[in-house]
Order: C-alpha cells, then sequence, then structure tokens
C-alpha cells in the first residue's frame, strides 16, 4: 500500500509555509527603508515650504509690480493715499488716488542695522569663544557659556523693551553726544555727527541687534574652536608663535568656514528681526538716514507696524507682499553669497611657522 506526500497547509505538496501577514513590512521597516524615506520626506519639505512661501508673495505681488514697476526700489514715497477718496483705475488696477509706494528708505535701513550689527558682532562673539575656550577654567567658562545661551533665548519684545526705555536714552544722553562733538568733519566721518536725537534710529537699531546676534555667532564659534585640534595649537606655539599668532593664524583659519557660517545665521536673524526694531528705530517712512543717529524703519518693521493702516487698500496690502518678497531675495541672495564664500575657504591650507 502506498502512501501520499503529507500536503502543506496552502495545499502544495512540499511547499514552503506562508508569511505571516504584514512580513513585507516588517522586513521593509528592519531593512531600513521607513528610515530612508522618512529621510527623502525630510529633504524634500523644506524646499517645497520654500517654494510654497516664495509663490505666494510672487502671486499676491503682481499687481503691485505692476503698479509701483521699478520705482518701487528707487522711491522714498510711500502713502496709502485718500482713504475716503473714490478708487480710480489705472492700467486696468483699480486703488486709491494718490497711492504711491516706494520702498528704497526700508531697503536701505534693513541693510544698514545689519551691517552694524555684524560689524560689532562678530569681532566681540569670536573674541569671547576664544576667551571661553583657551583662557578661562573650565567652571567659569561653563558658567559664562550658559548666561550665552540665555541671552540667546530672551524674547526679542524684552530687548526692544529695555532698549526703547533704557539703552536708547542712556546713549542719547551719555554718549551720543560726546561721539558727535568729536568726530572730525571729514566725507566719511561726518556720518557721526549731527544731532543725537532721543535715541531711537539707526545706530540704537544696529546695537540691539549686535546683542540679539551676538550671542548666536558665540556660541557657534565656541563650539568649533572646541573642536580644533590640540597638536596643531601646541606645533604652532613650539614653533615661536605667541597666543595672539596662534589664534590668527592657526585657530581661526580652521575654522573660518564655520564662523562664516555661524554669521551667515547672524545675518539671517539681523534681516529678519521685526518687533526688537520696531520699537527702537523710530518708524521714520520714507526718510533715509543722513547721520547714523537718525530715526529709520526696516522692511520687517515696516510690515509689522504698517499692515493694518494698507488693510483698507487692496494695492496697499499687495504692495506689502511686494516689500516681504524683497527681503526673502535679500536673504536668499546672502546666504548663497556666504556659500559661495564658504567653499572658497573651506579648503585653505593652513599656515605654519612664523613668517609663513
Amino acid at each position: 500500500m502506498t502512501t501520499s506526500a503529507p500536503t502543506a497547509p496552502d495545499g502544495g505538496a512540499g511547499s514552503r509555509p506562508a508569511r505571516p501577514a504584514g512580513g513585507a513590512l516588517r522586513a521593509w521597516t528592519s531593512g531600513g527603508g521607513l528610515i530612508r524615506w522618512l529621510g527623502r520626506v525630510g529633504a524634500v519639505v523644506p524646499l517645497l515650504m520654500l517654494g510654497f512661501v516664495f509663490i505666494t508673495l510672487v502671486v499676491q505681488a503682481i499687481p503691485a509690480l505692476k503698479f509701483n514697476g521699478w520705482s518701487f526700489f528707487t522711491s522714498s514715497i510711500w502713502t496709502f493715499g485718500a482713504g475716503y477718496g473714490v478708487p480710480v483705475t489705472t492700467d486696468g488696477l483699480t486703488h486709491l488716488p494718490g497711492e504711491a509706494f516706494g520702498a528704497l528708505p526700508q531697503i536701505v535701513g534693513t541693510l544698514a542695522t545689519s551691517a552694524i550689527a555684524l560689524i560689532i558682532a562678530i569681532p566681540v562673539s569670536v573674541g569671547a569663544a576664544l576667551m571661553i575656550v583657551e583662557r578661562l577654567p573650565r567652571q567659569i567658562a561653563s558658567i559664562i557659556g550658559g548666561f550665552l545661551e540665555l541671552l540667546a533665548g530672551i524674547p526679542s519684545v524684552i530687548i526692544g523693551l529695555w532698549g526703547a526705555l533704557t539703552f536708547g536714552p542712556f546713549l542719547a544722553h551719555h554718549i551720543t553726544p560726546w561721539i558727535a562733538s568729536h568726530m572730525p568733519d571729514v566725507p566719511v566721518l561726518r556720518f557721526f555727527r549731527g544731532d543725537t536725537g532721543n535715541g531711537q534710529g539707526l545706530l540704537t537699531s544696529g546695537l540691539i541687534l549686535a546683542i540679539m546676534v551676538i550671542p548666536i555667532i558665540a556660541a557657534t564659534a565656541r563650539d568649533l574652536i572646541r573642536q580644533v585640534p590640540i597638536l596643531p595649537r601646541e606645533g604652532a606655539i613650539a614653533l615661536g608663535m605667541s597666543d595672539f599668532e596662534c589664534a590668527r593664524r592657526v585657530t581661526l583659519p580652521w575654522v573660518n568656514s564655520g564662523i562664516i557660517g555661524a554669521a551667515v545665521l547672524g545675518l539671517g536673524r539681523a534681516l529678519g528681526e521685526t518687533i526688537a526694531v520696531a520699537m527702537v528705530c523710530g518708524a521714520a517712512l520714507g526718510t533715509i538716514p543722513t547721520n547714523i543717529y537718525q530715526t529709520m524703519i526696516t522692511i520687517a518693521a515696516d510690515i509689522v507696524l504698517h499692515l493694518d493702516d494698507a488693510i483698507t487698500s487692496q494695492l496697499g496690502v499687495k504692495t506689502y507682499c511686494e516689500l516681504g518678497l524683497v527681503l526673502m531675495i535679500i536673504t536668499l541672495l546672502a546666504n548663497v553669497l556666504a556659500r559661495l564664500l564658504v567653499r572658497r575657504t573651506s579648503g585653505t591650507a593652513l599656515p605654519v611657522g612664523r613668517g609663513l
């Protein structure tokens, strides 16, 4: 008598047992498929968000682009026209009579305050980072580093309030009058002469931004300097370099690309800072400062302070979309130029030895 071969549960003689449900999903997950998929999504989402914001601003700003033209970048007039007037039509665009928009003062104010902030913040931040890493005892360095991080976390409205009520008036009463009276009357330094005002203006805005930027650059530079190997520094000292020469010719060239990146982070904060600058700039629309103490306004401060005034004018709202588009383009250009500079400096060879 013959016996038949045992039959597998799925009906095929000798066939492999069926995989339990979800086996493919578990294999895909354990094999790294989920991590790769999440990584691709994480890489694409920021690009999509940037493109969405940019396209939205462009679409909303098209009527203002047509109405304002290139004079938007060269004119200083900013008026919403007759709020109770009868709307008129120009080139197919309906607007209030007398409306005119020129963003040159806002653009100049944004670039000037950011430049002042970086000119002050970069050397102070790098010097503070070198001091914390190379000169201070570890316990004191950790305490000062903690204060730096706390300063970076203070809300900008608190810093703006302090600048408007305390710091700005202190400058106007005790510091800037002496500077204005002792500065030579020559073409470049003449910008530091003149009426010092009441503490609101370009200088106060730049200093407030510097205070907000210093913790970002200093904390990043501190972490970078800590990563410099000890052997190149000891070798430079052994070759006869002083501590200053070692920092200038070994430590800083080793981390120069990272410091440029930190400066770009600070620049992004300075360009986009809103409420703190709005509280100390003086909010002077249509005015380009003729000295460093004069009131002015930036793009971000103008948007936050006067957007409500533009609600009654459809073209005014579109113009603020155009103004936001200008700020976004300035920020993107600054980041692109900084990236090119980082690529150029990241491969620079380190000098070794005195006199090289």
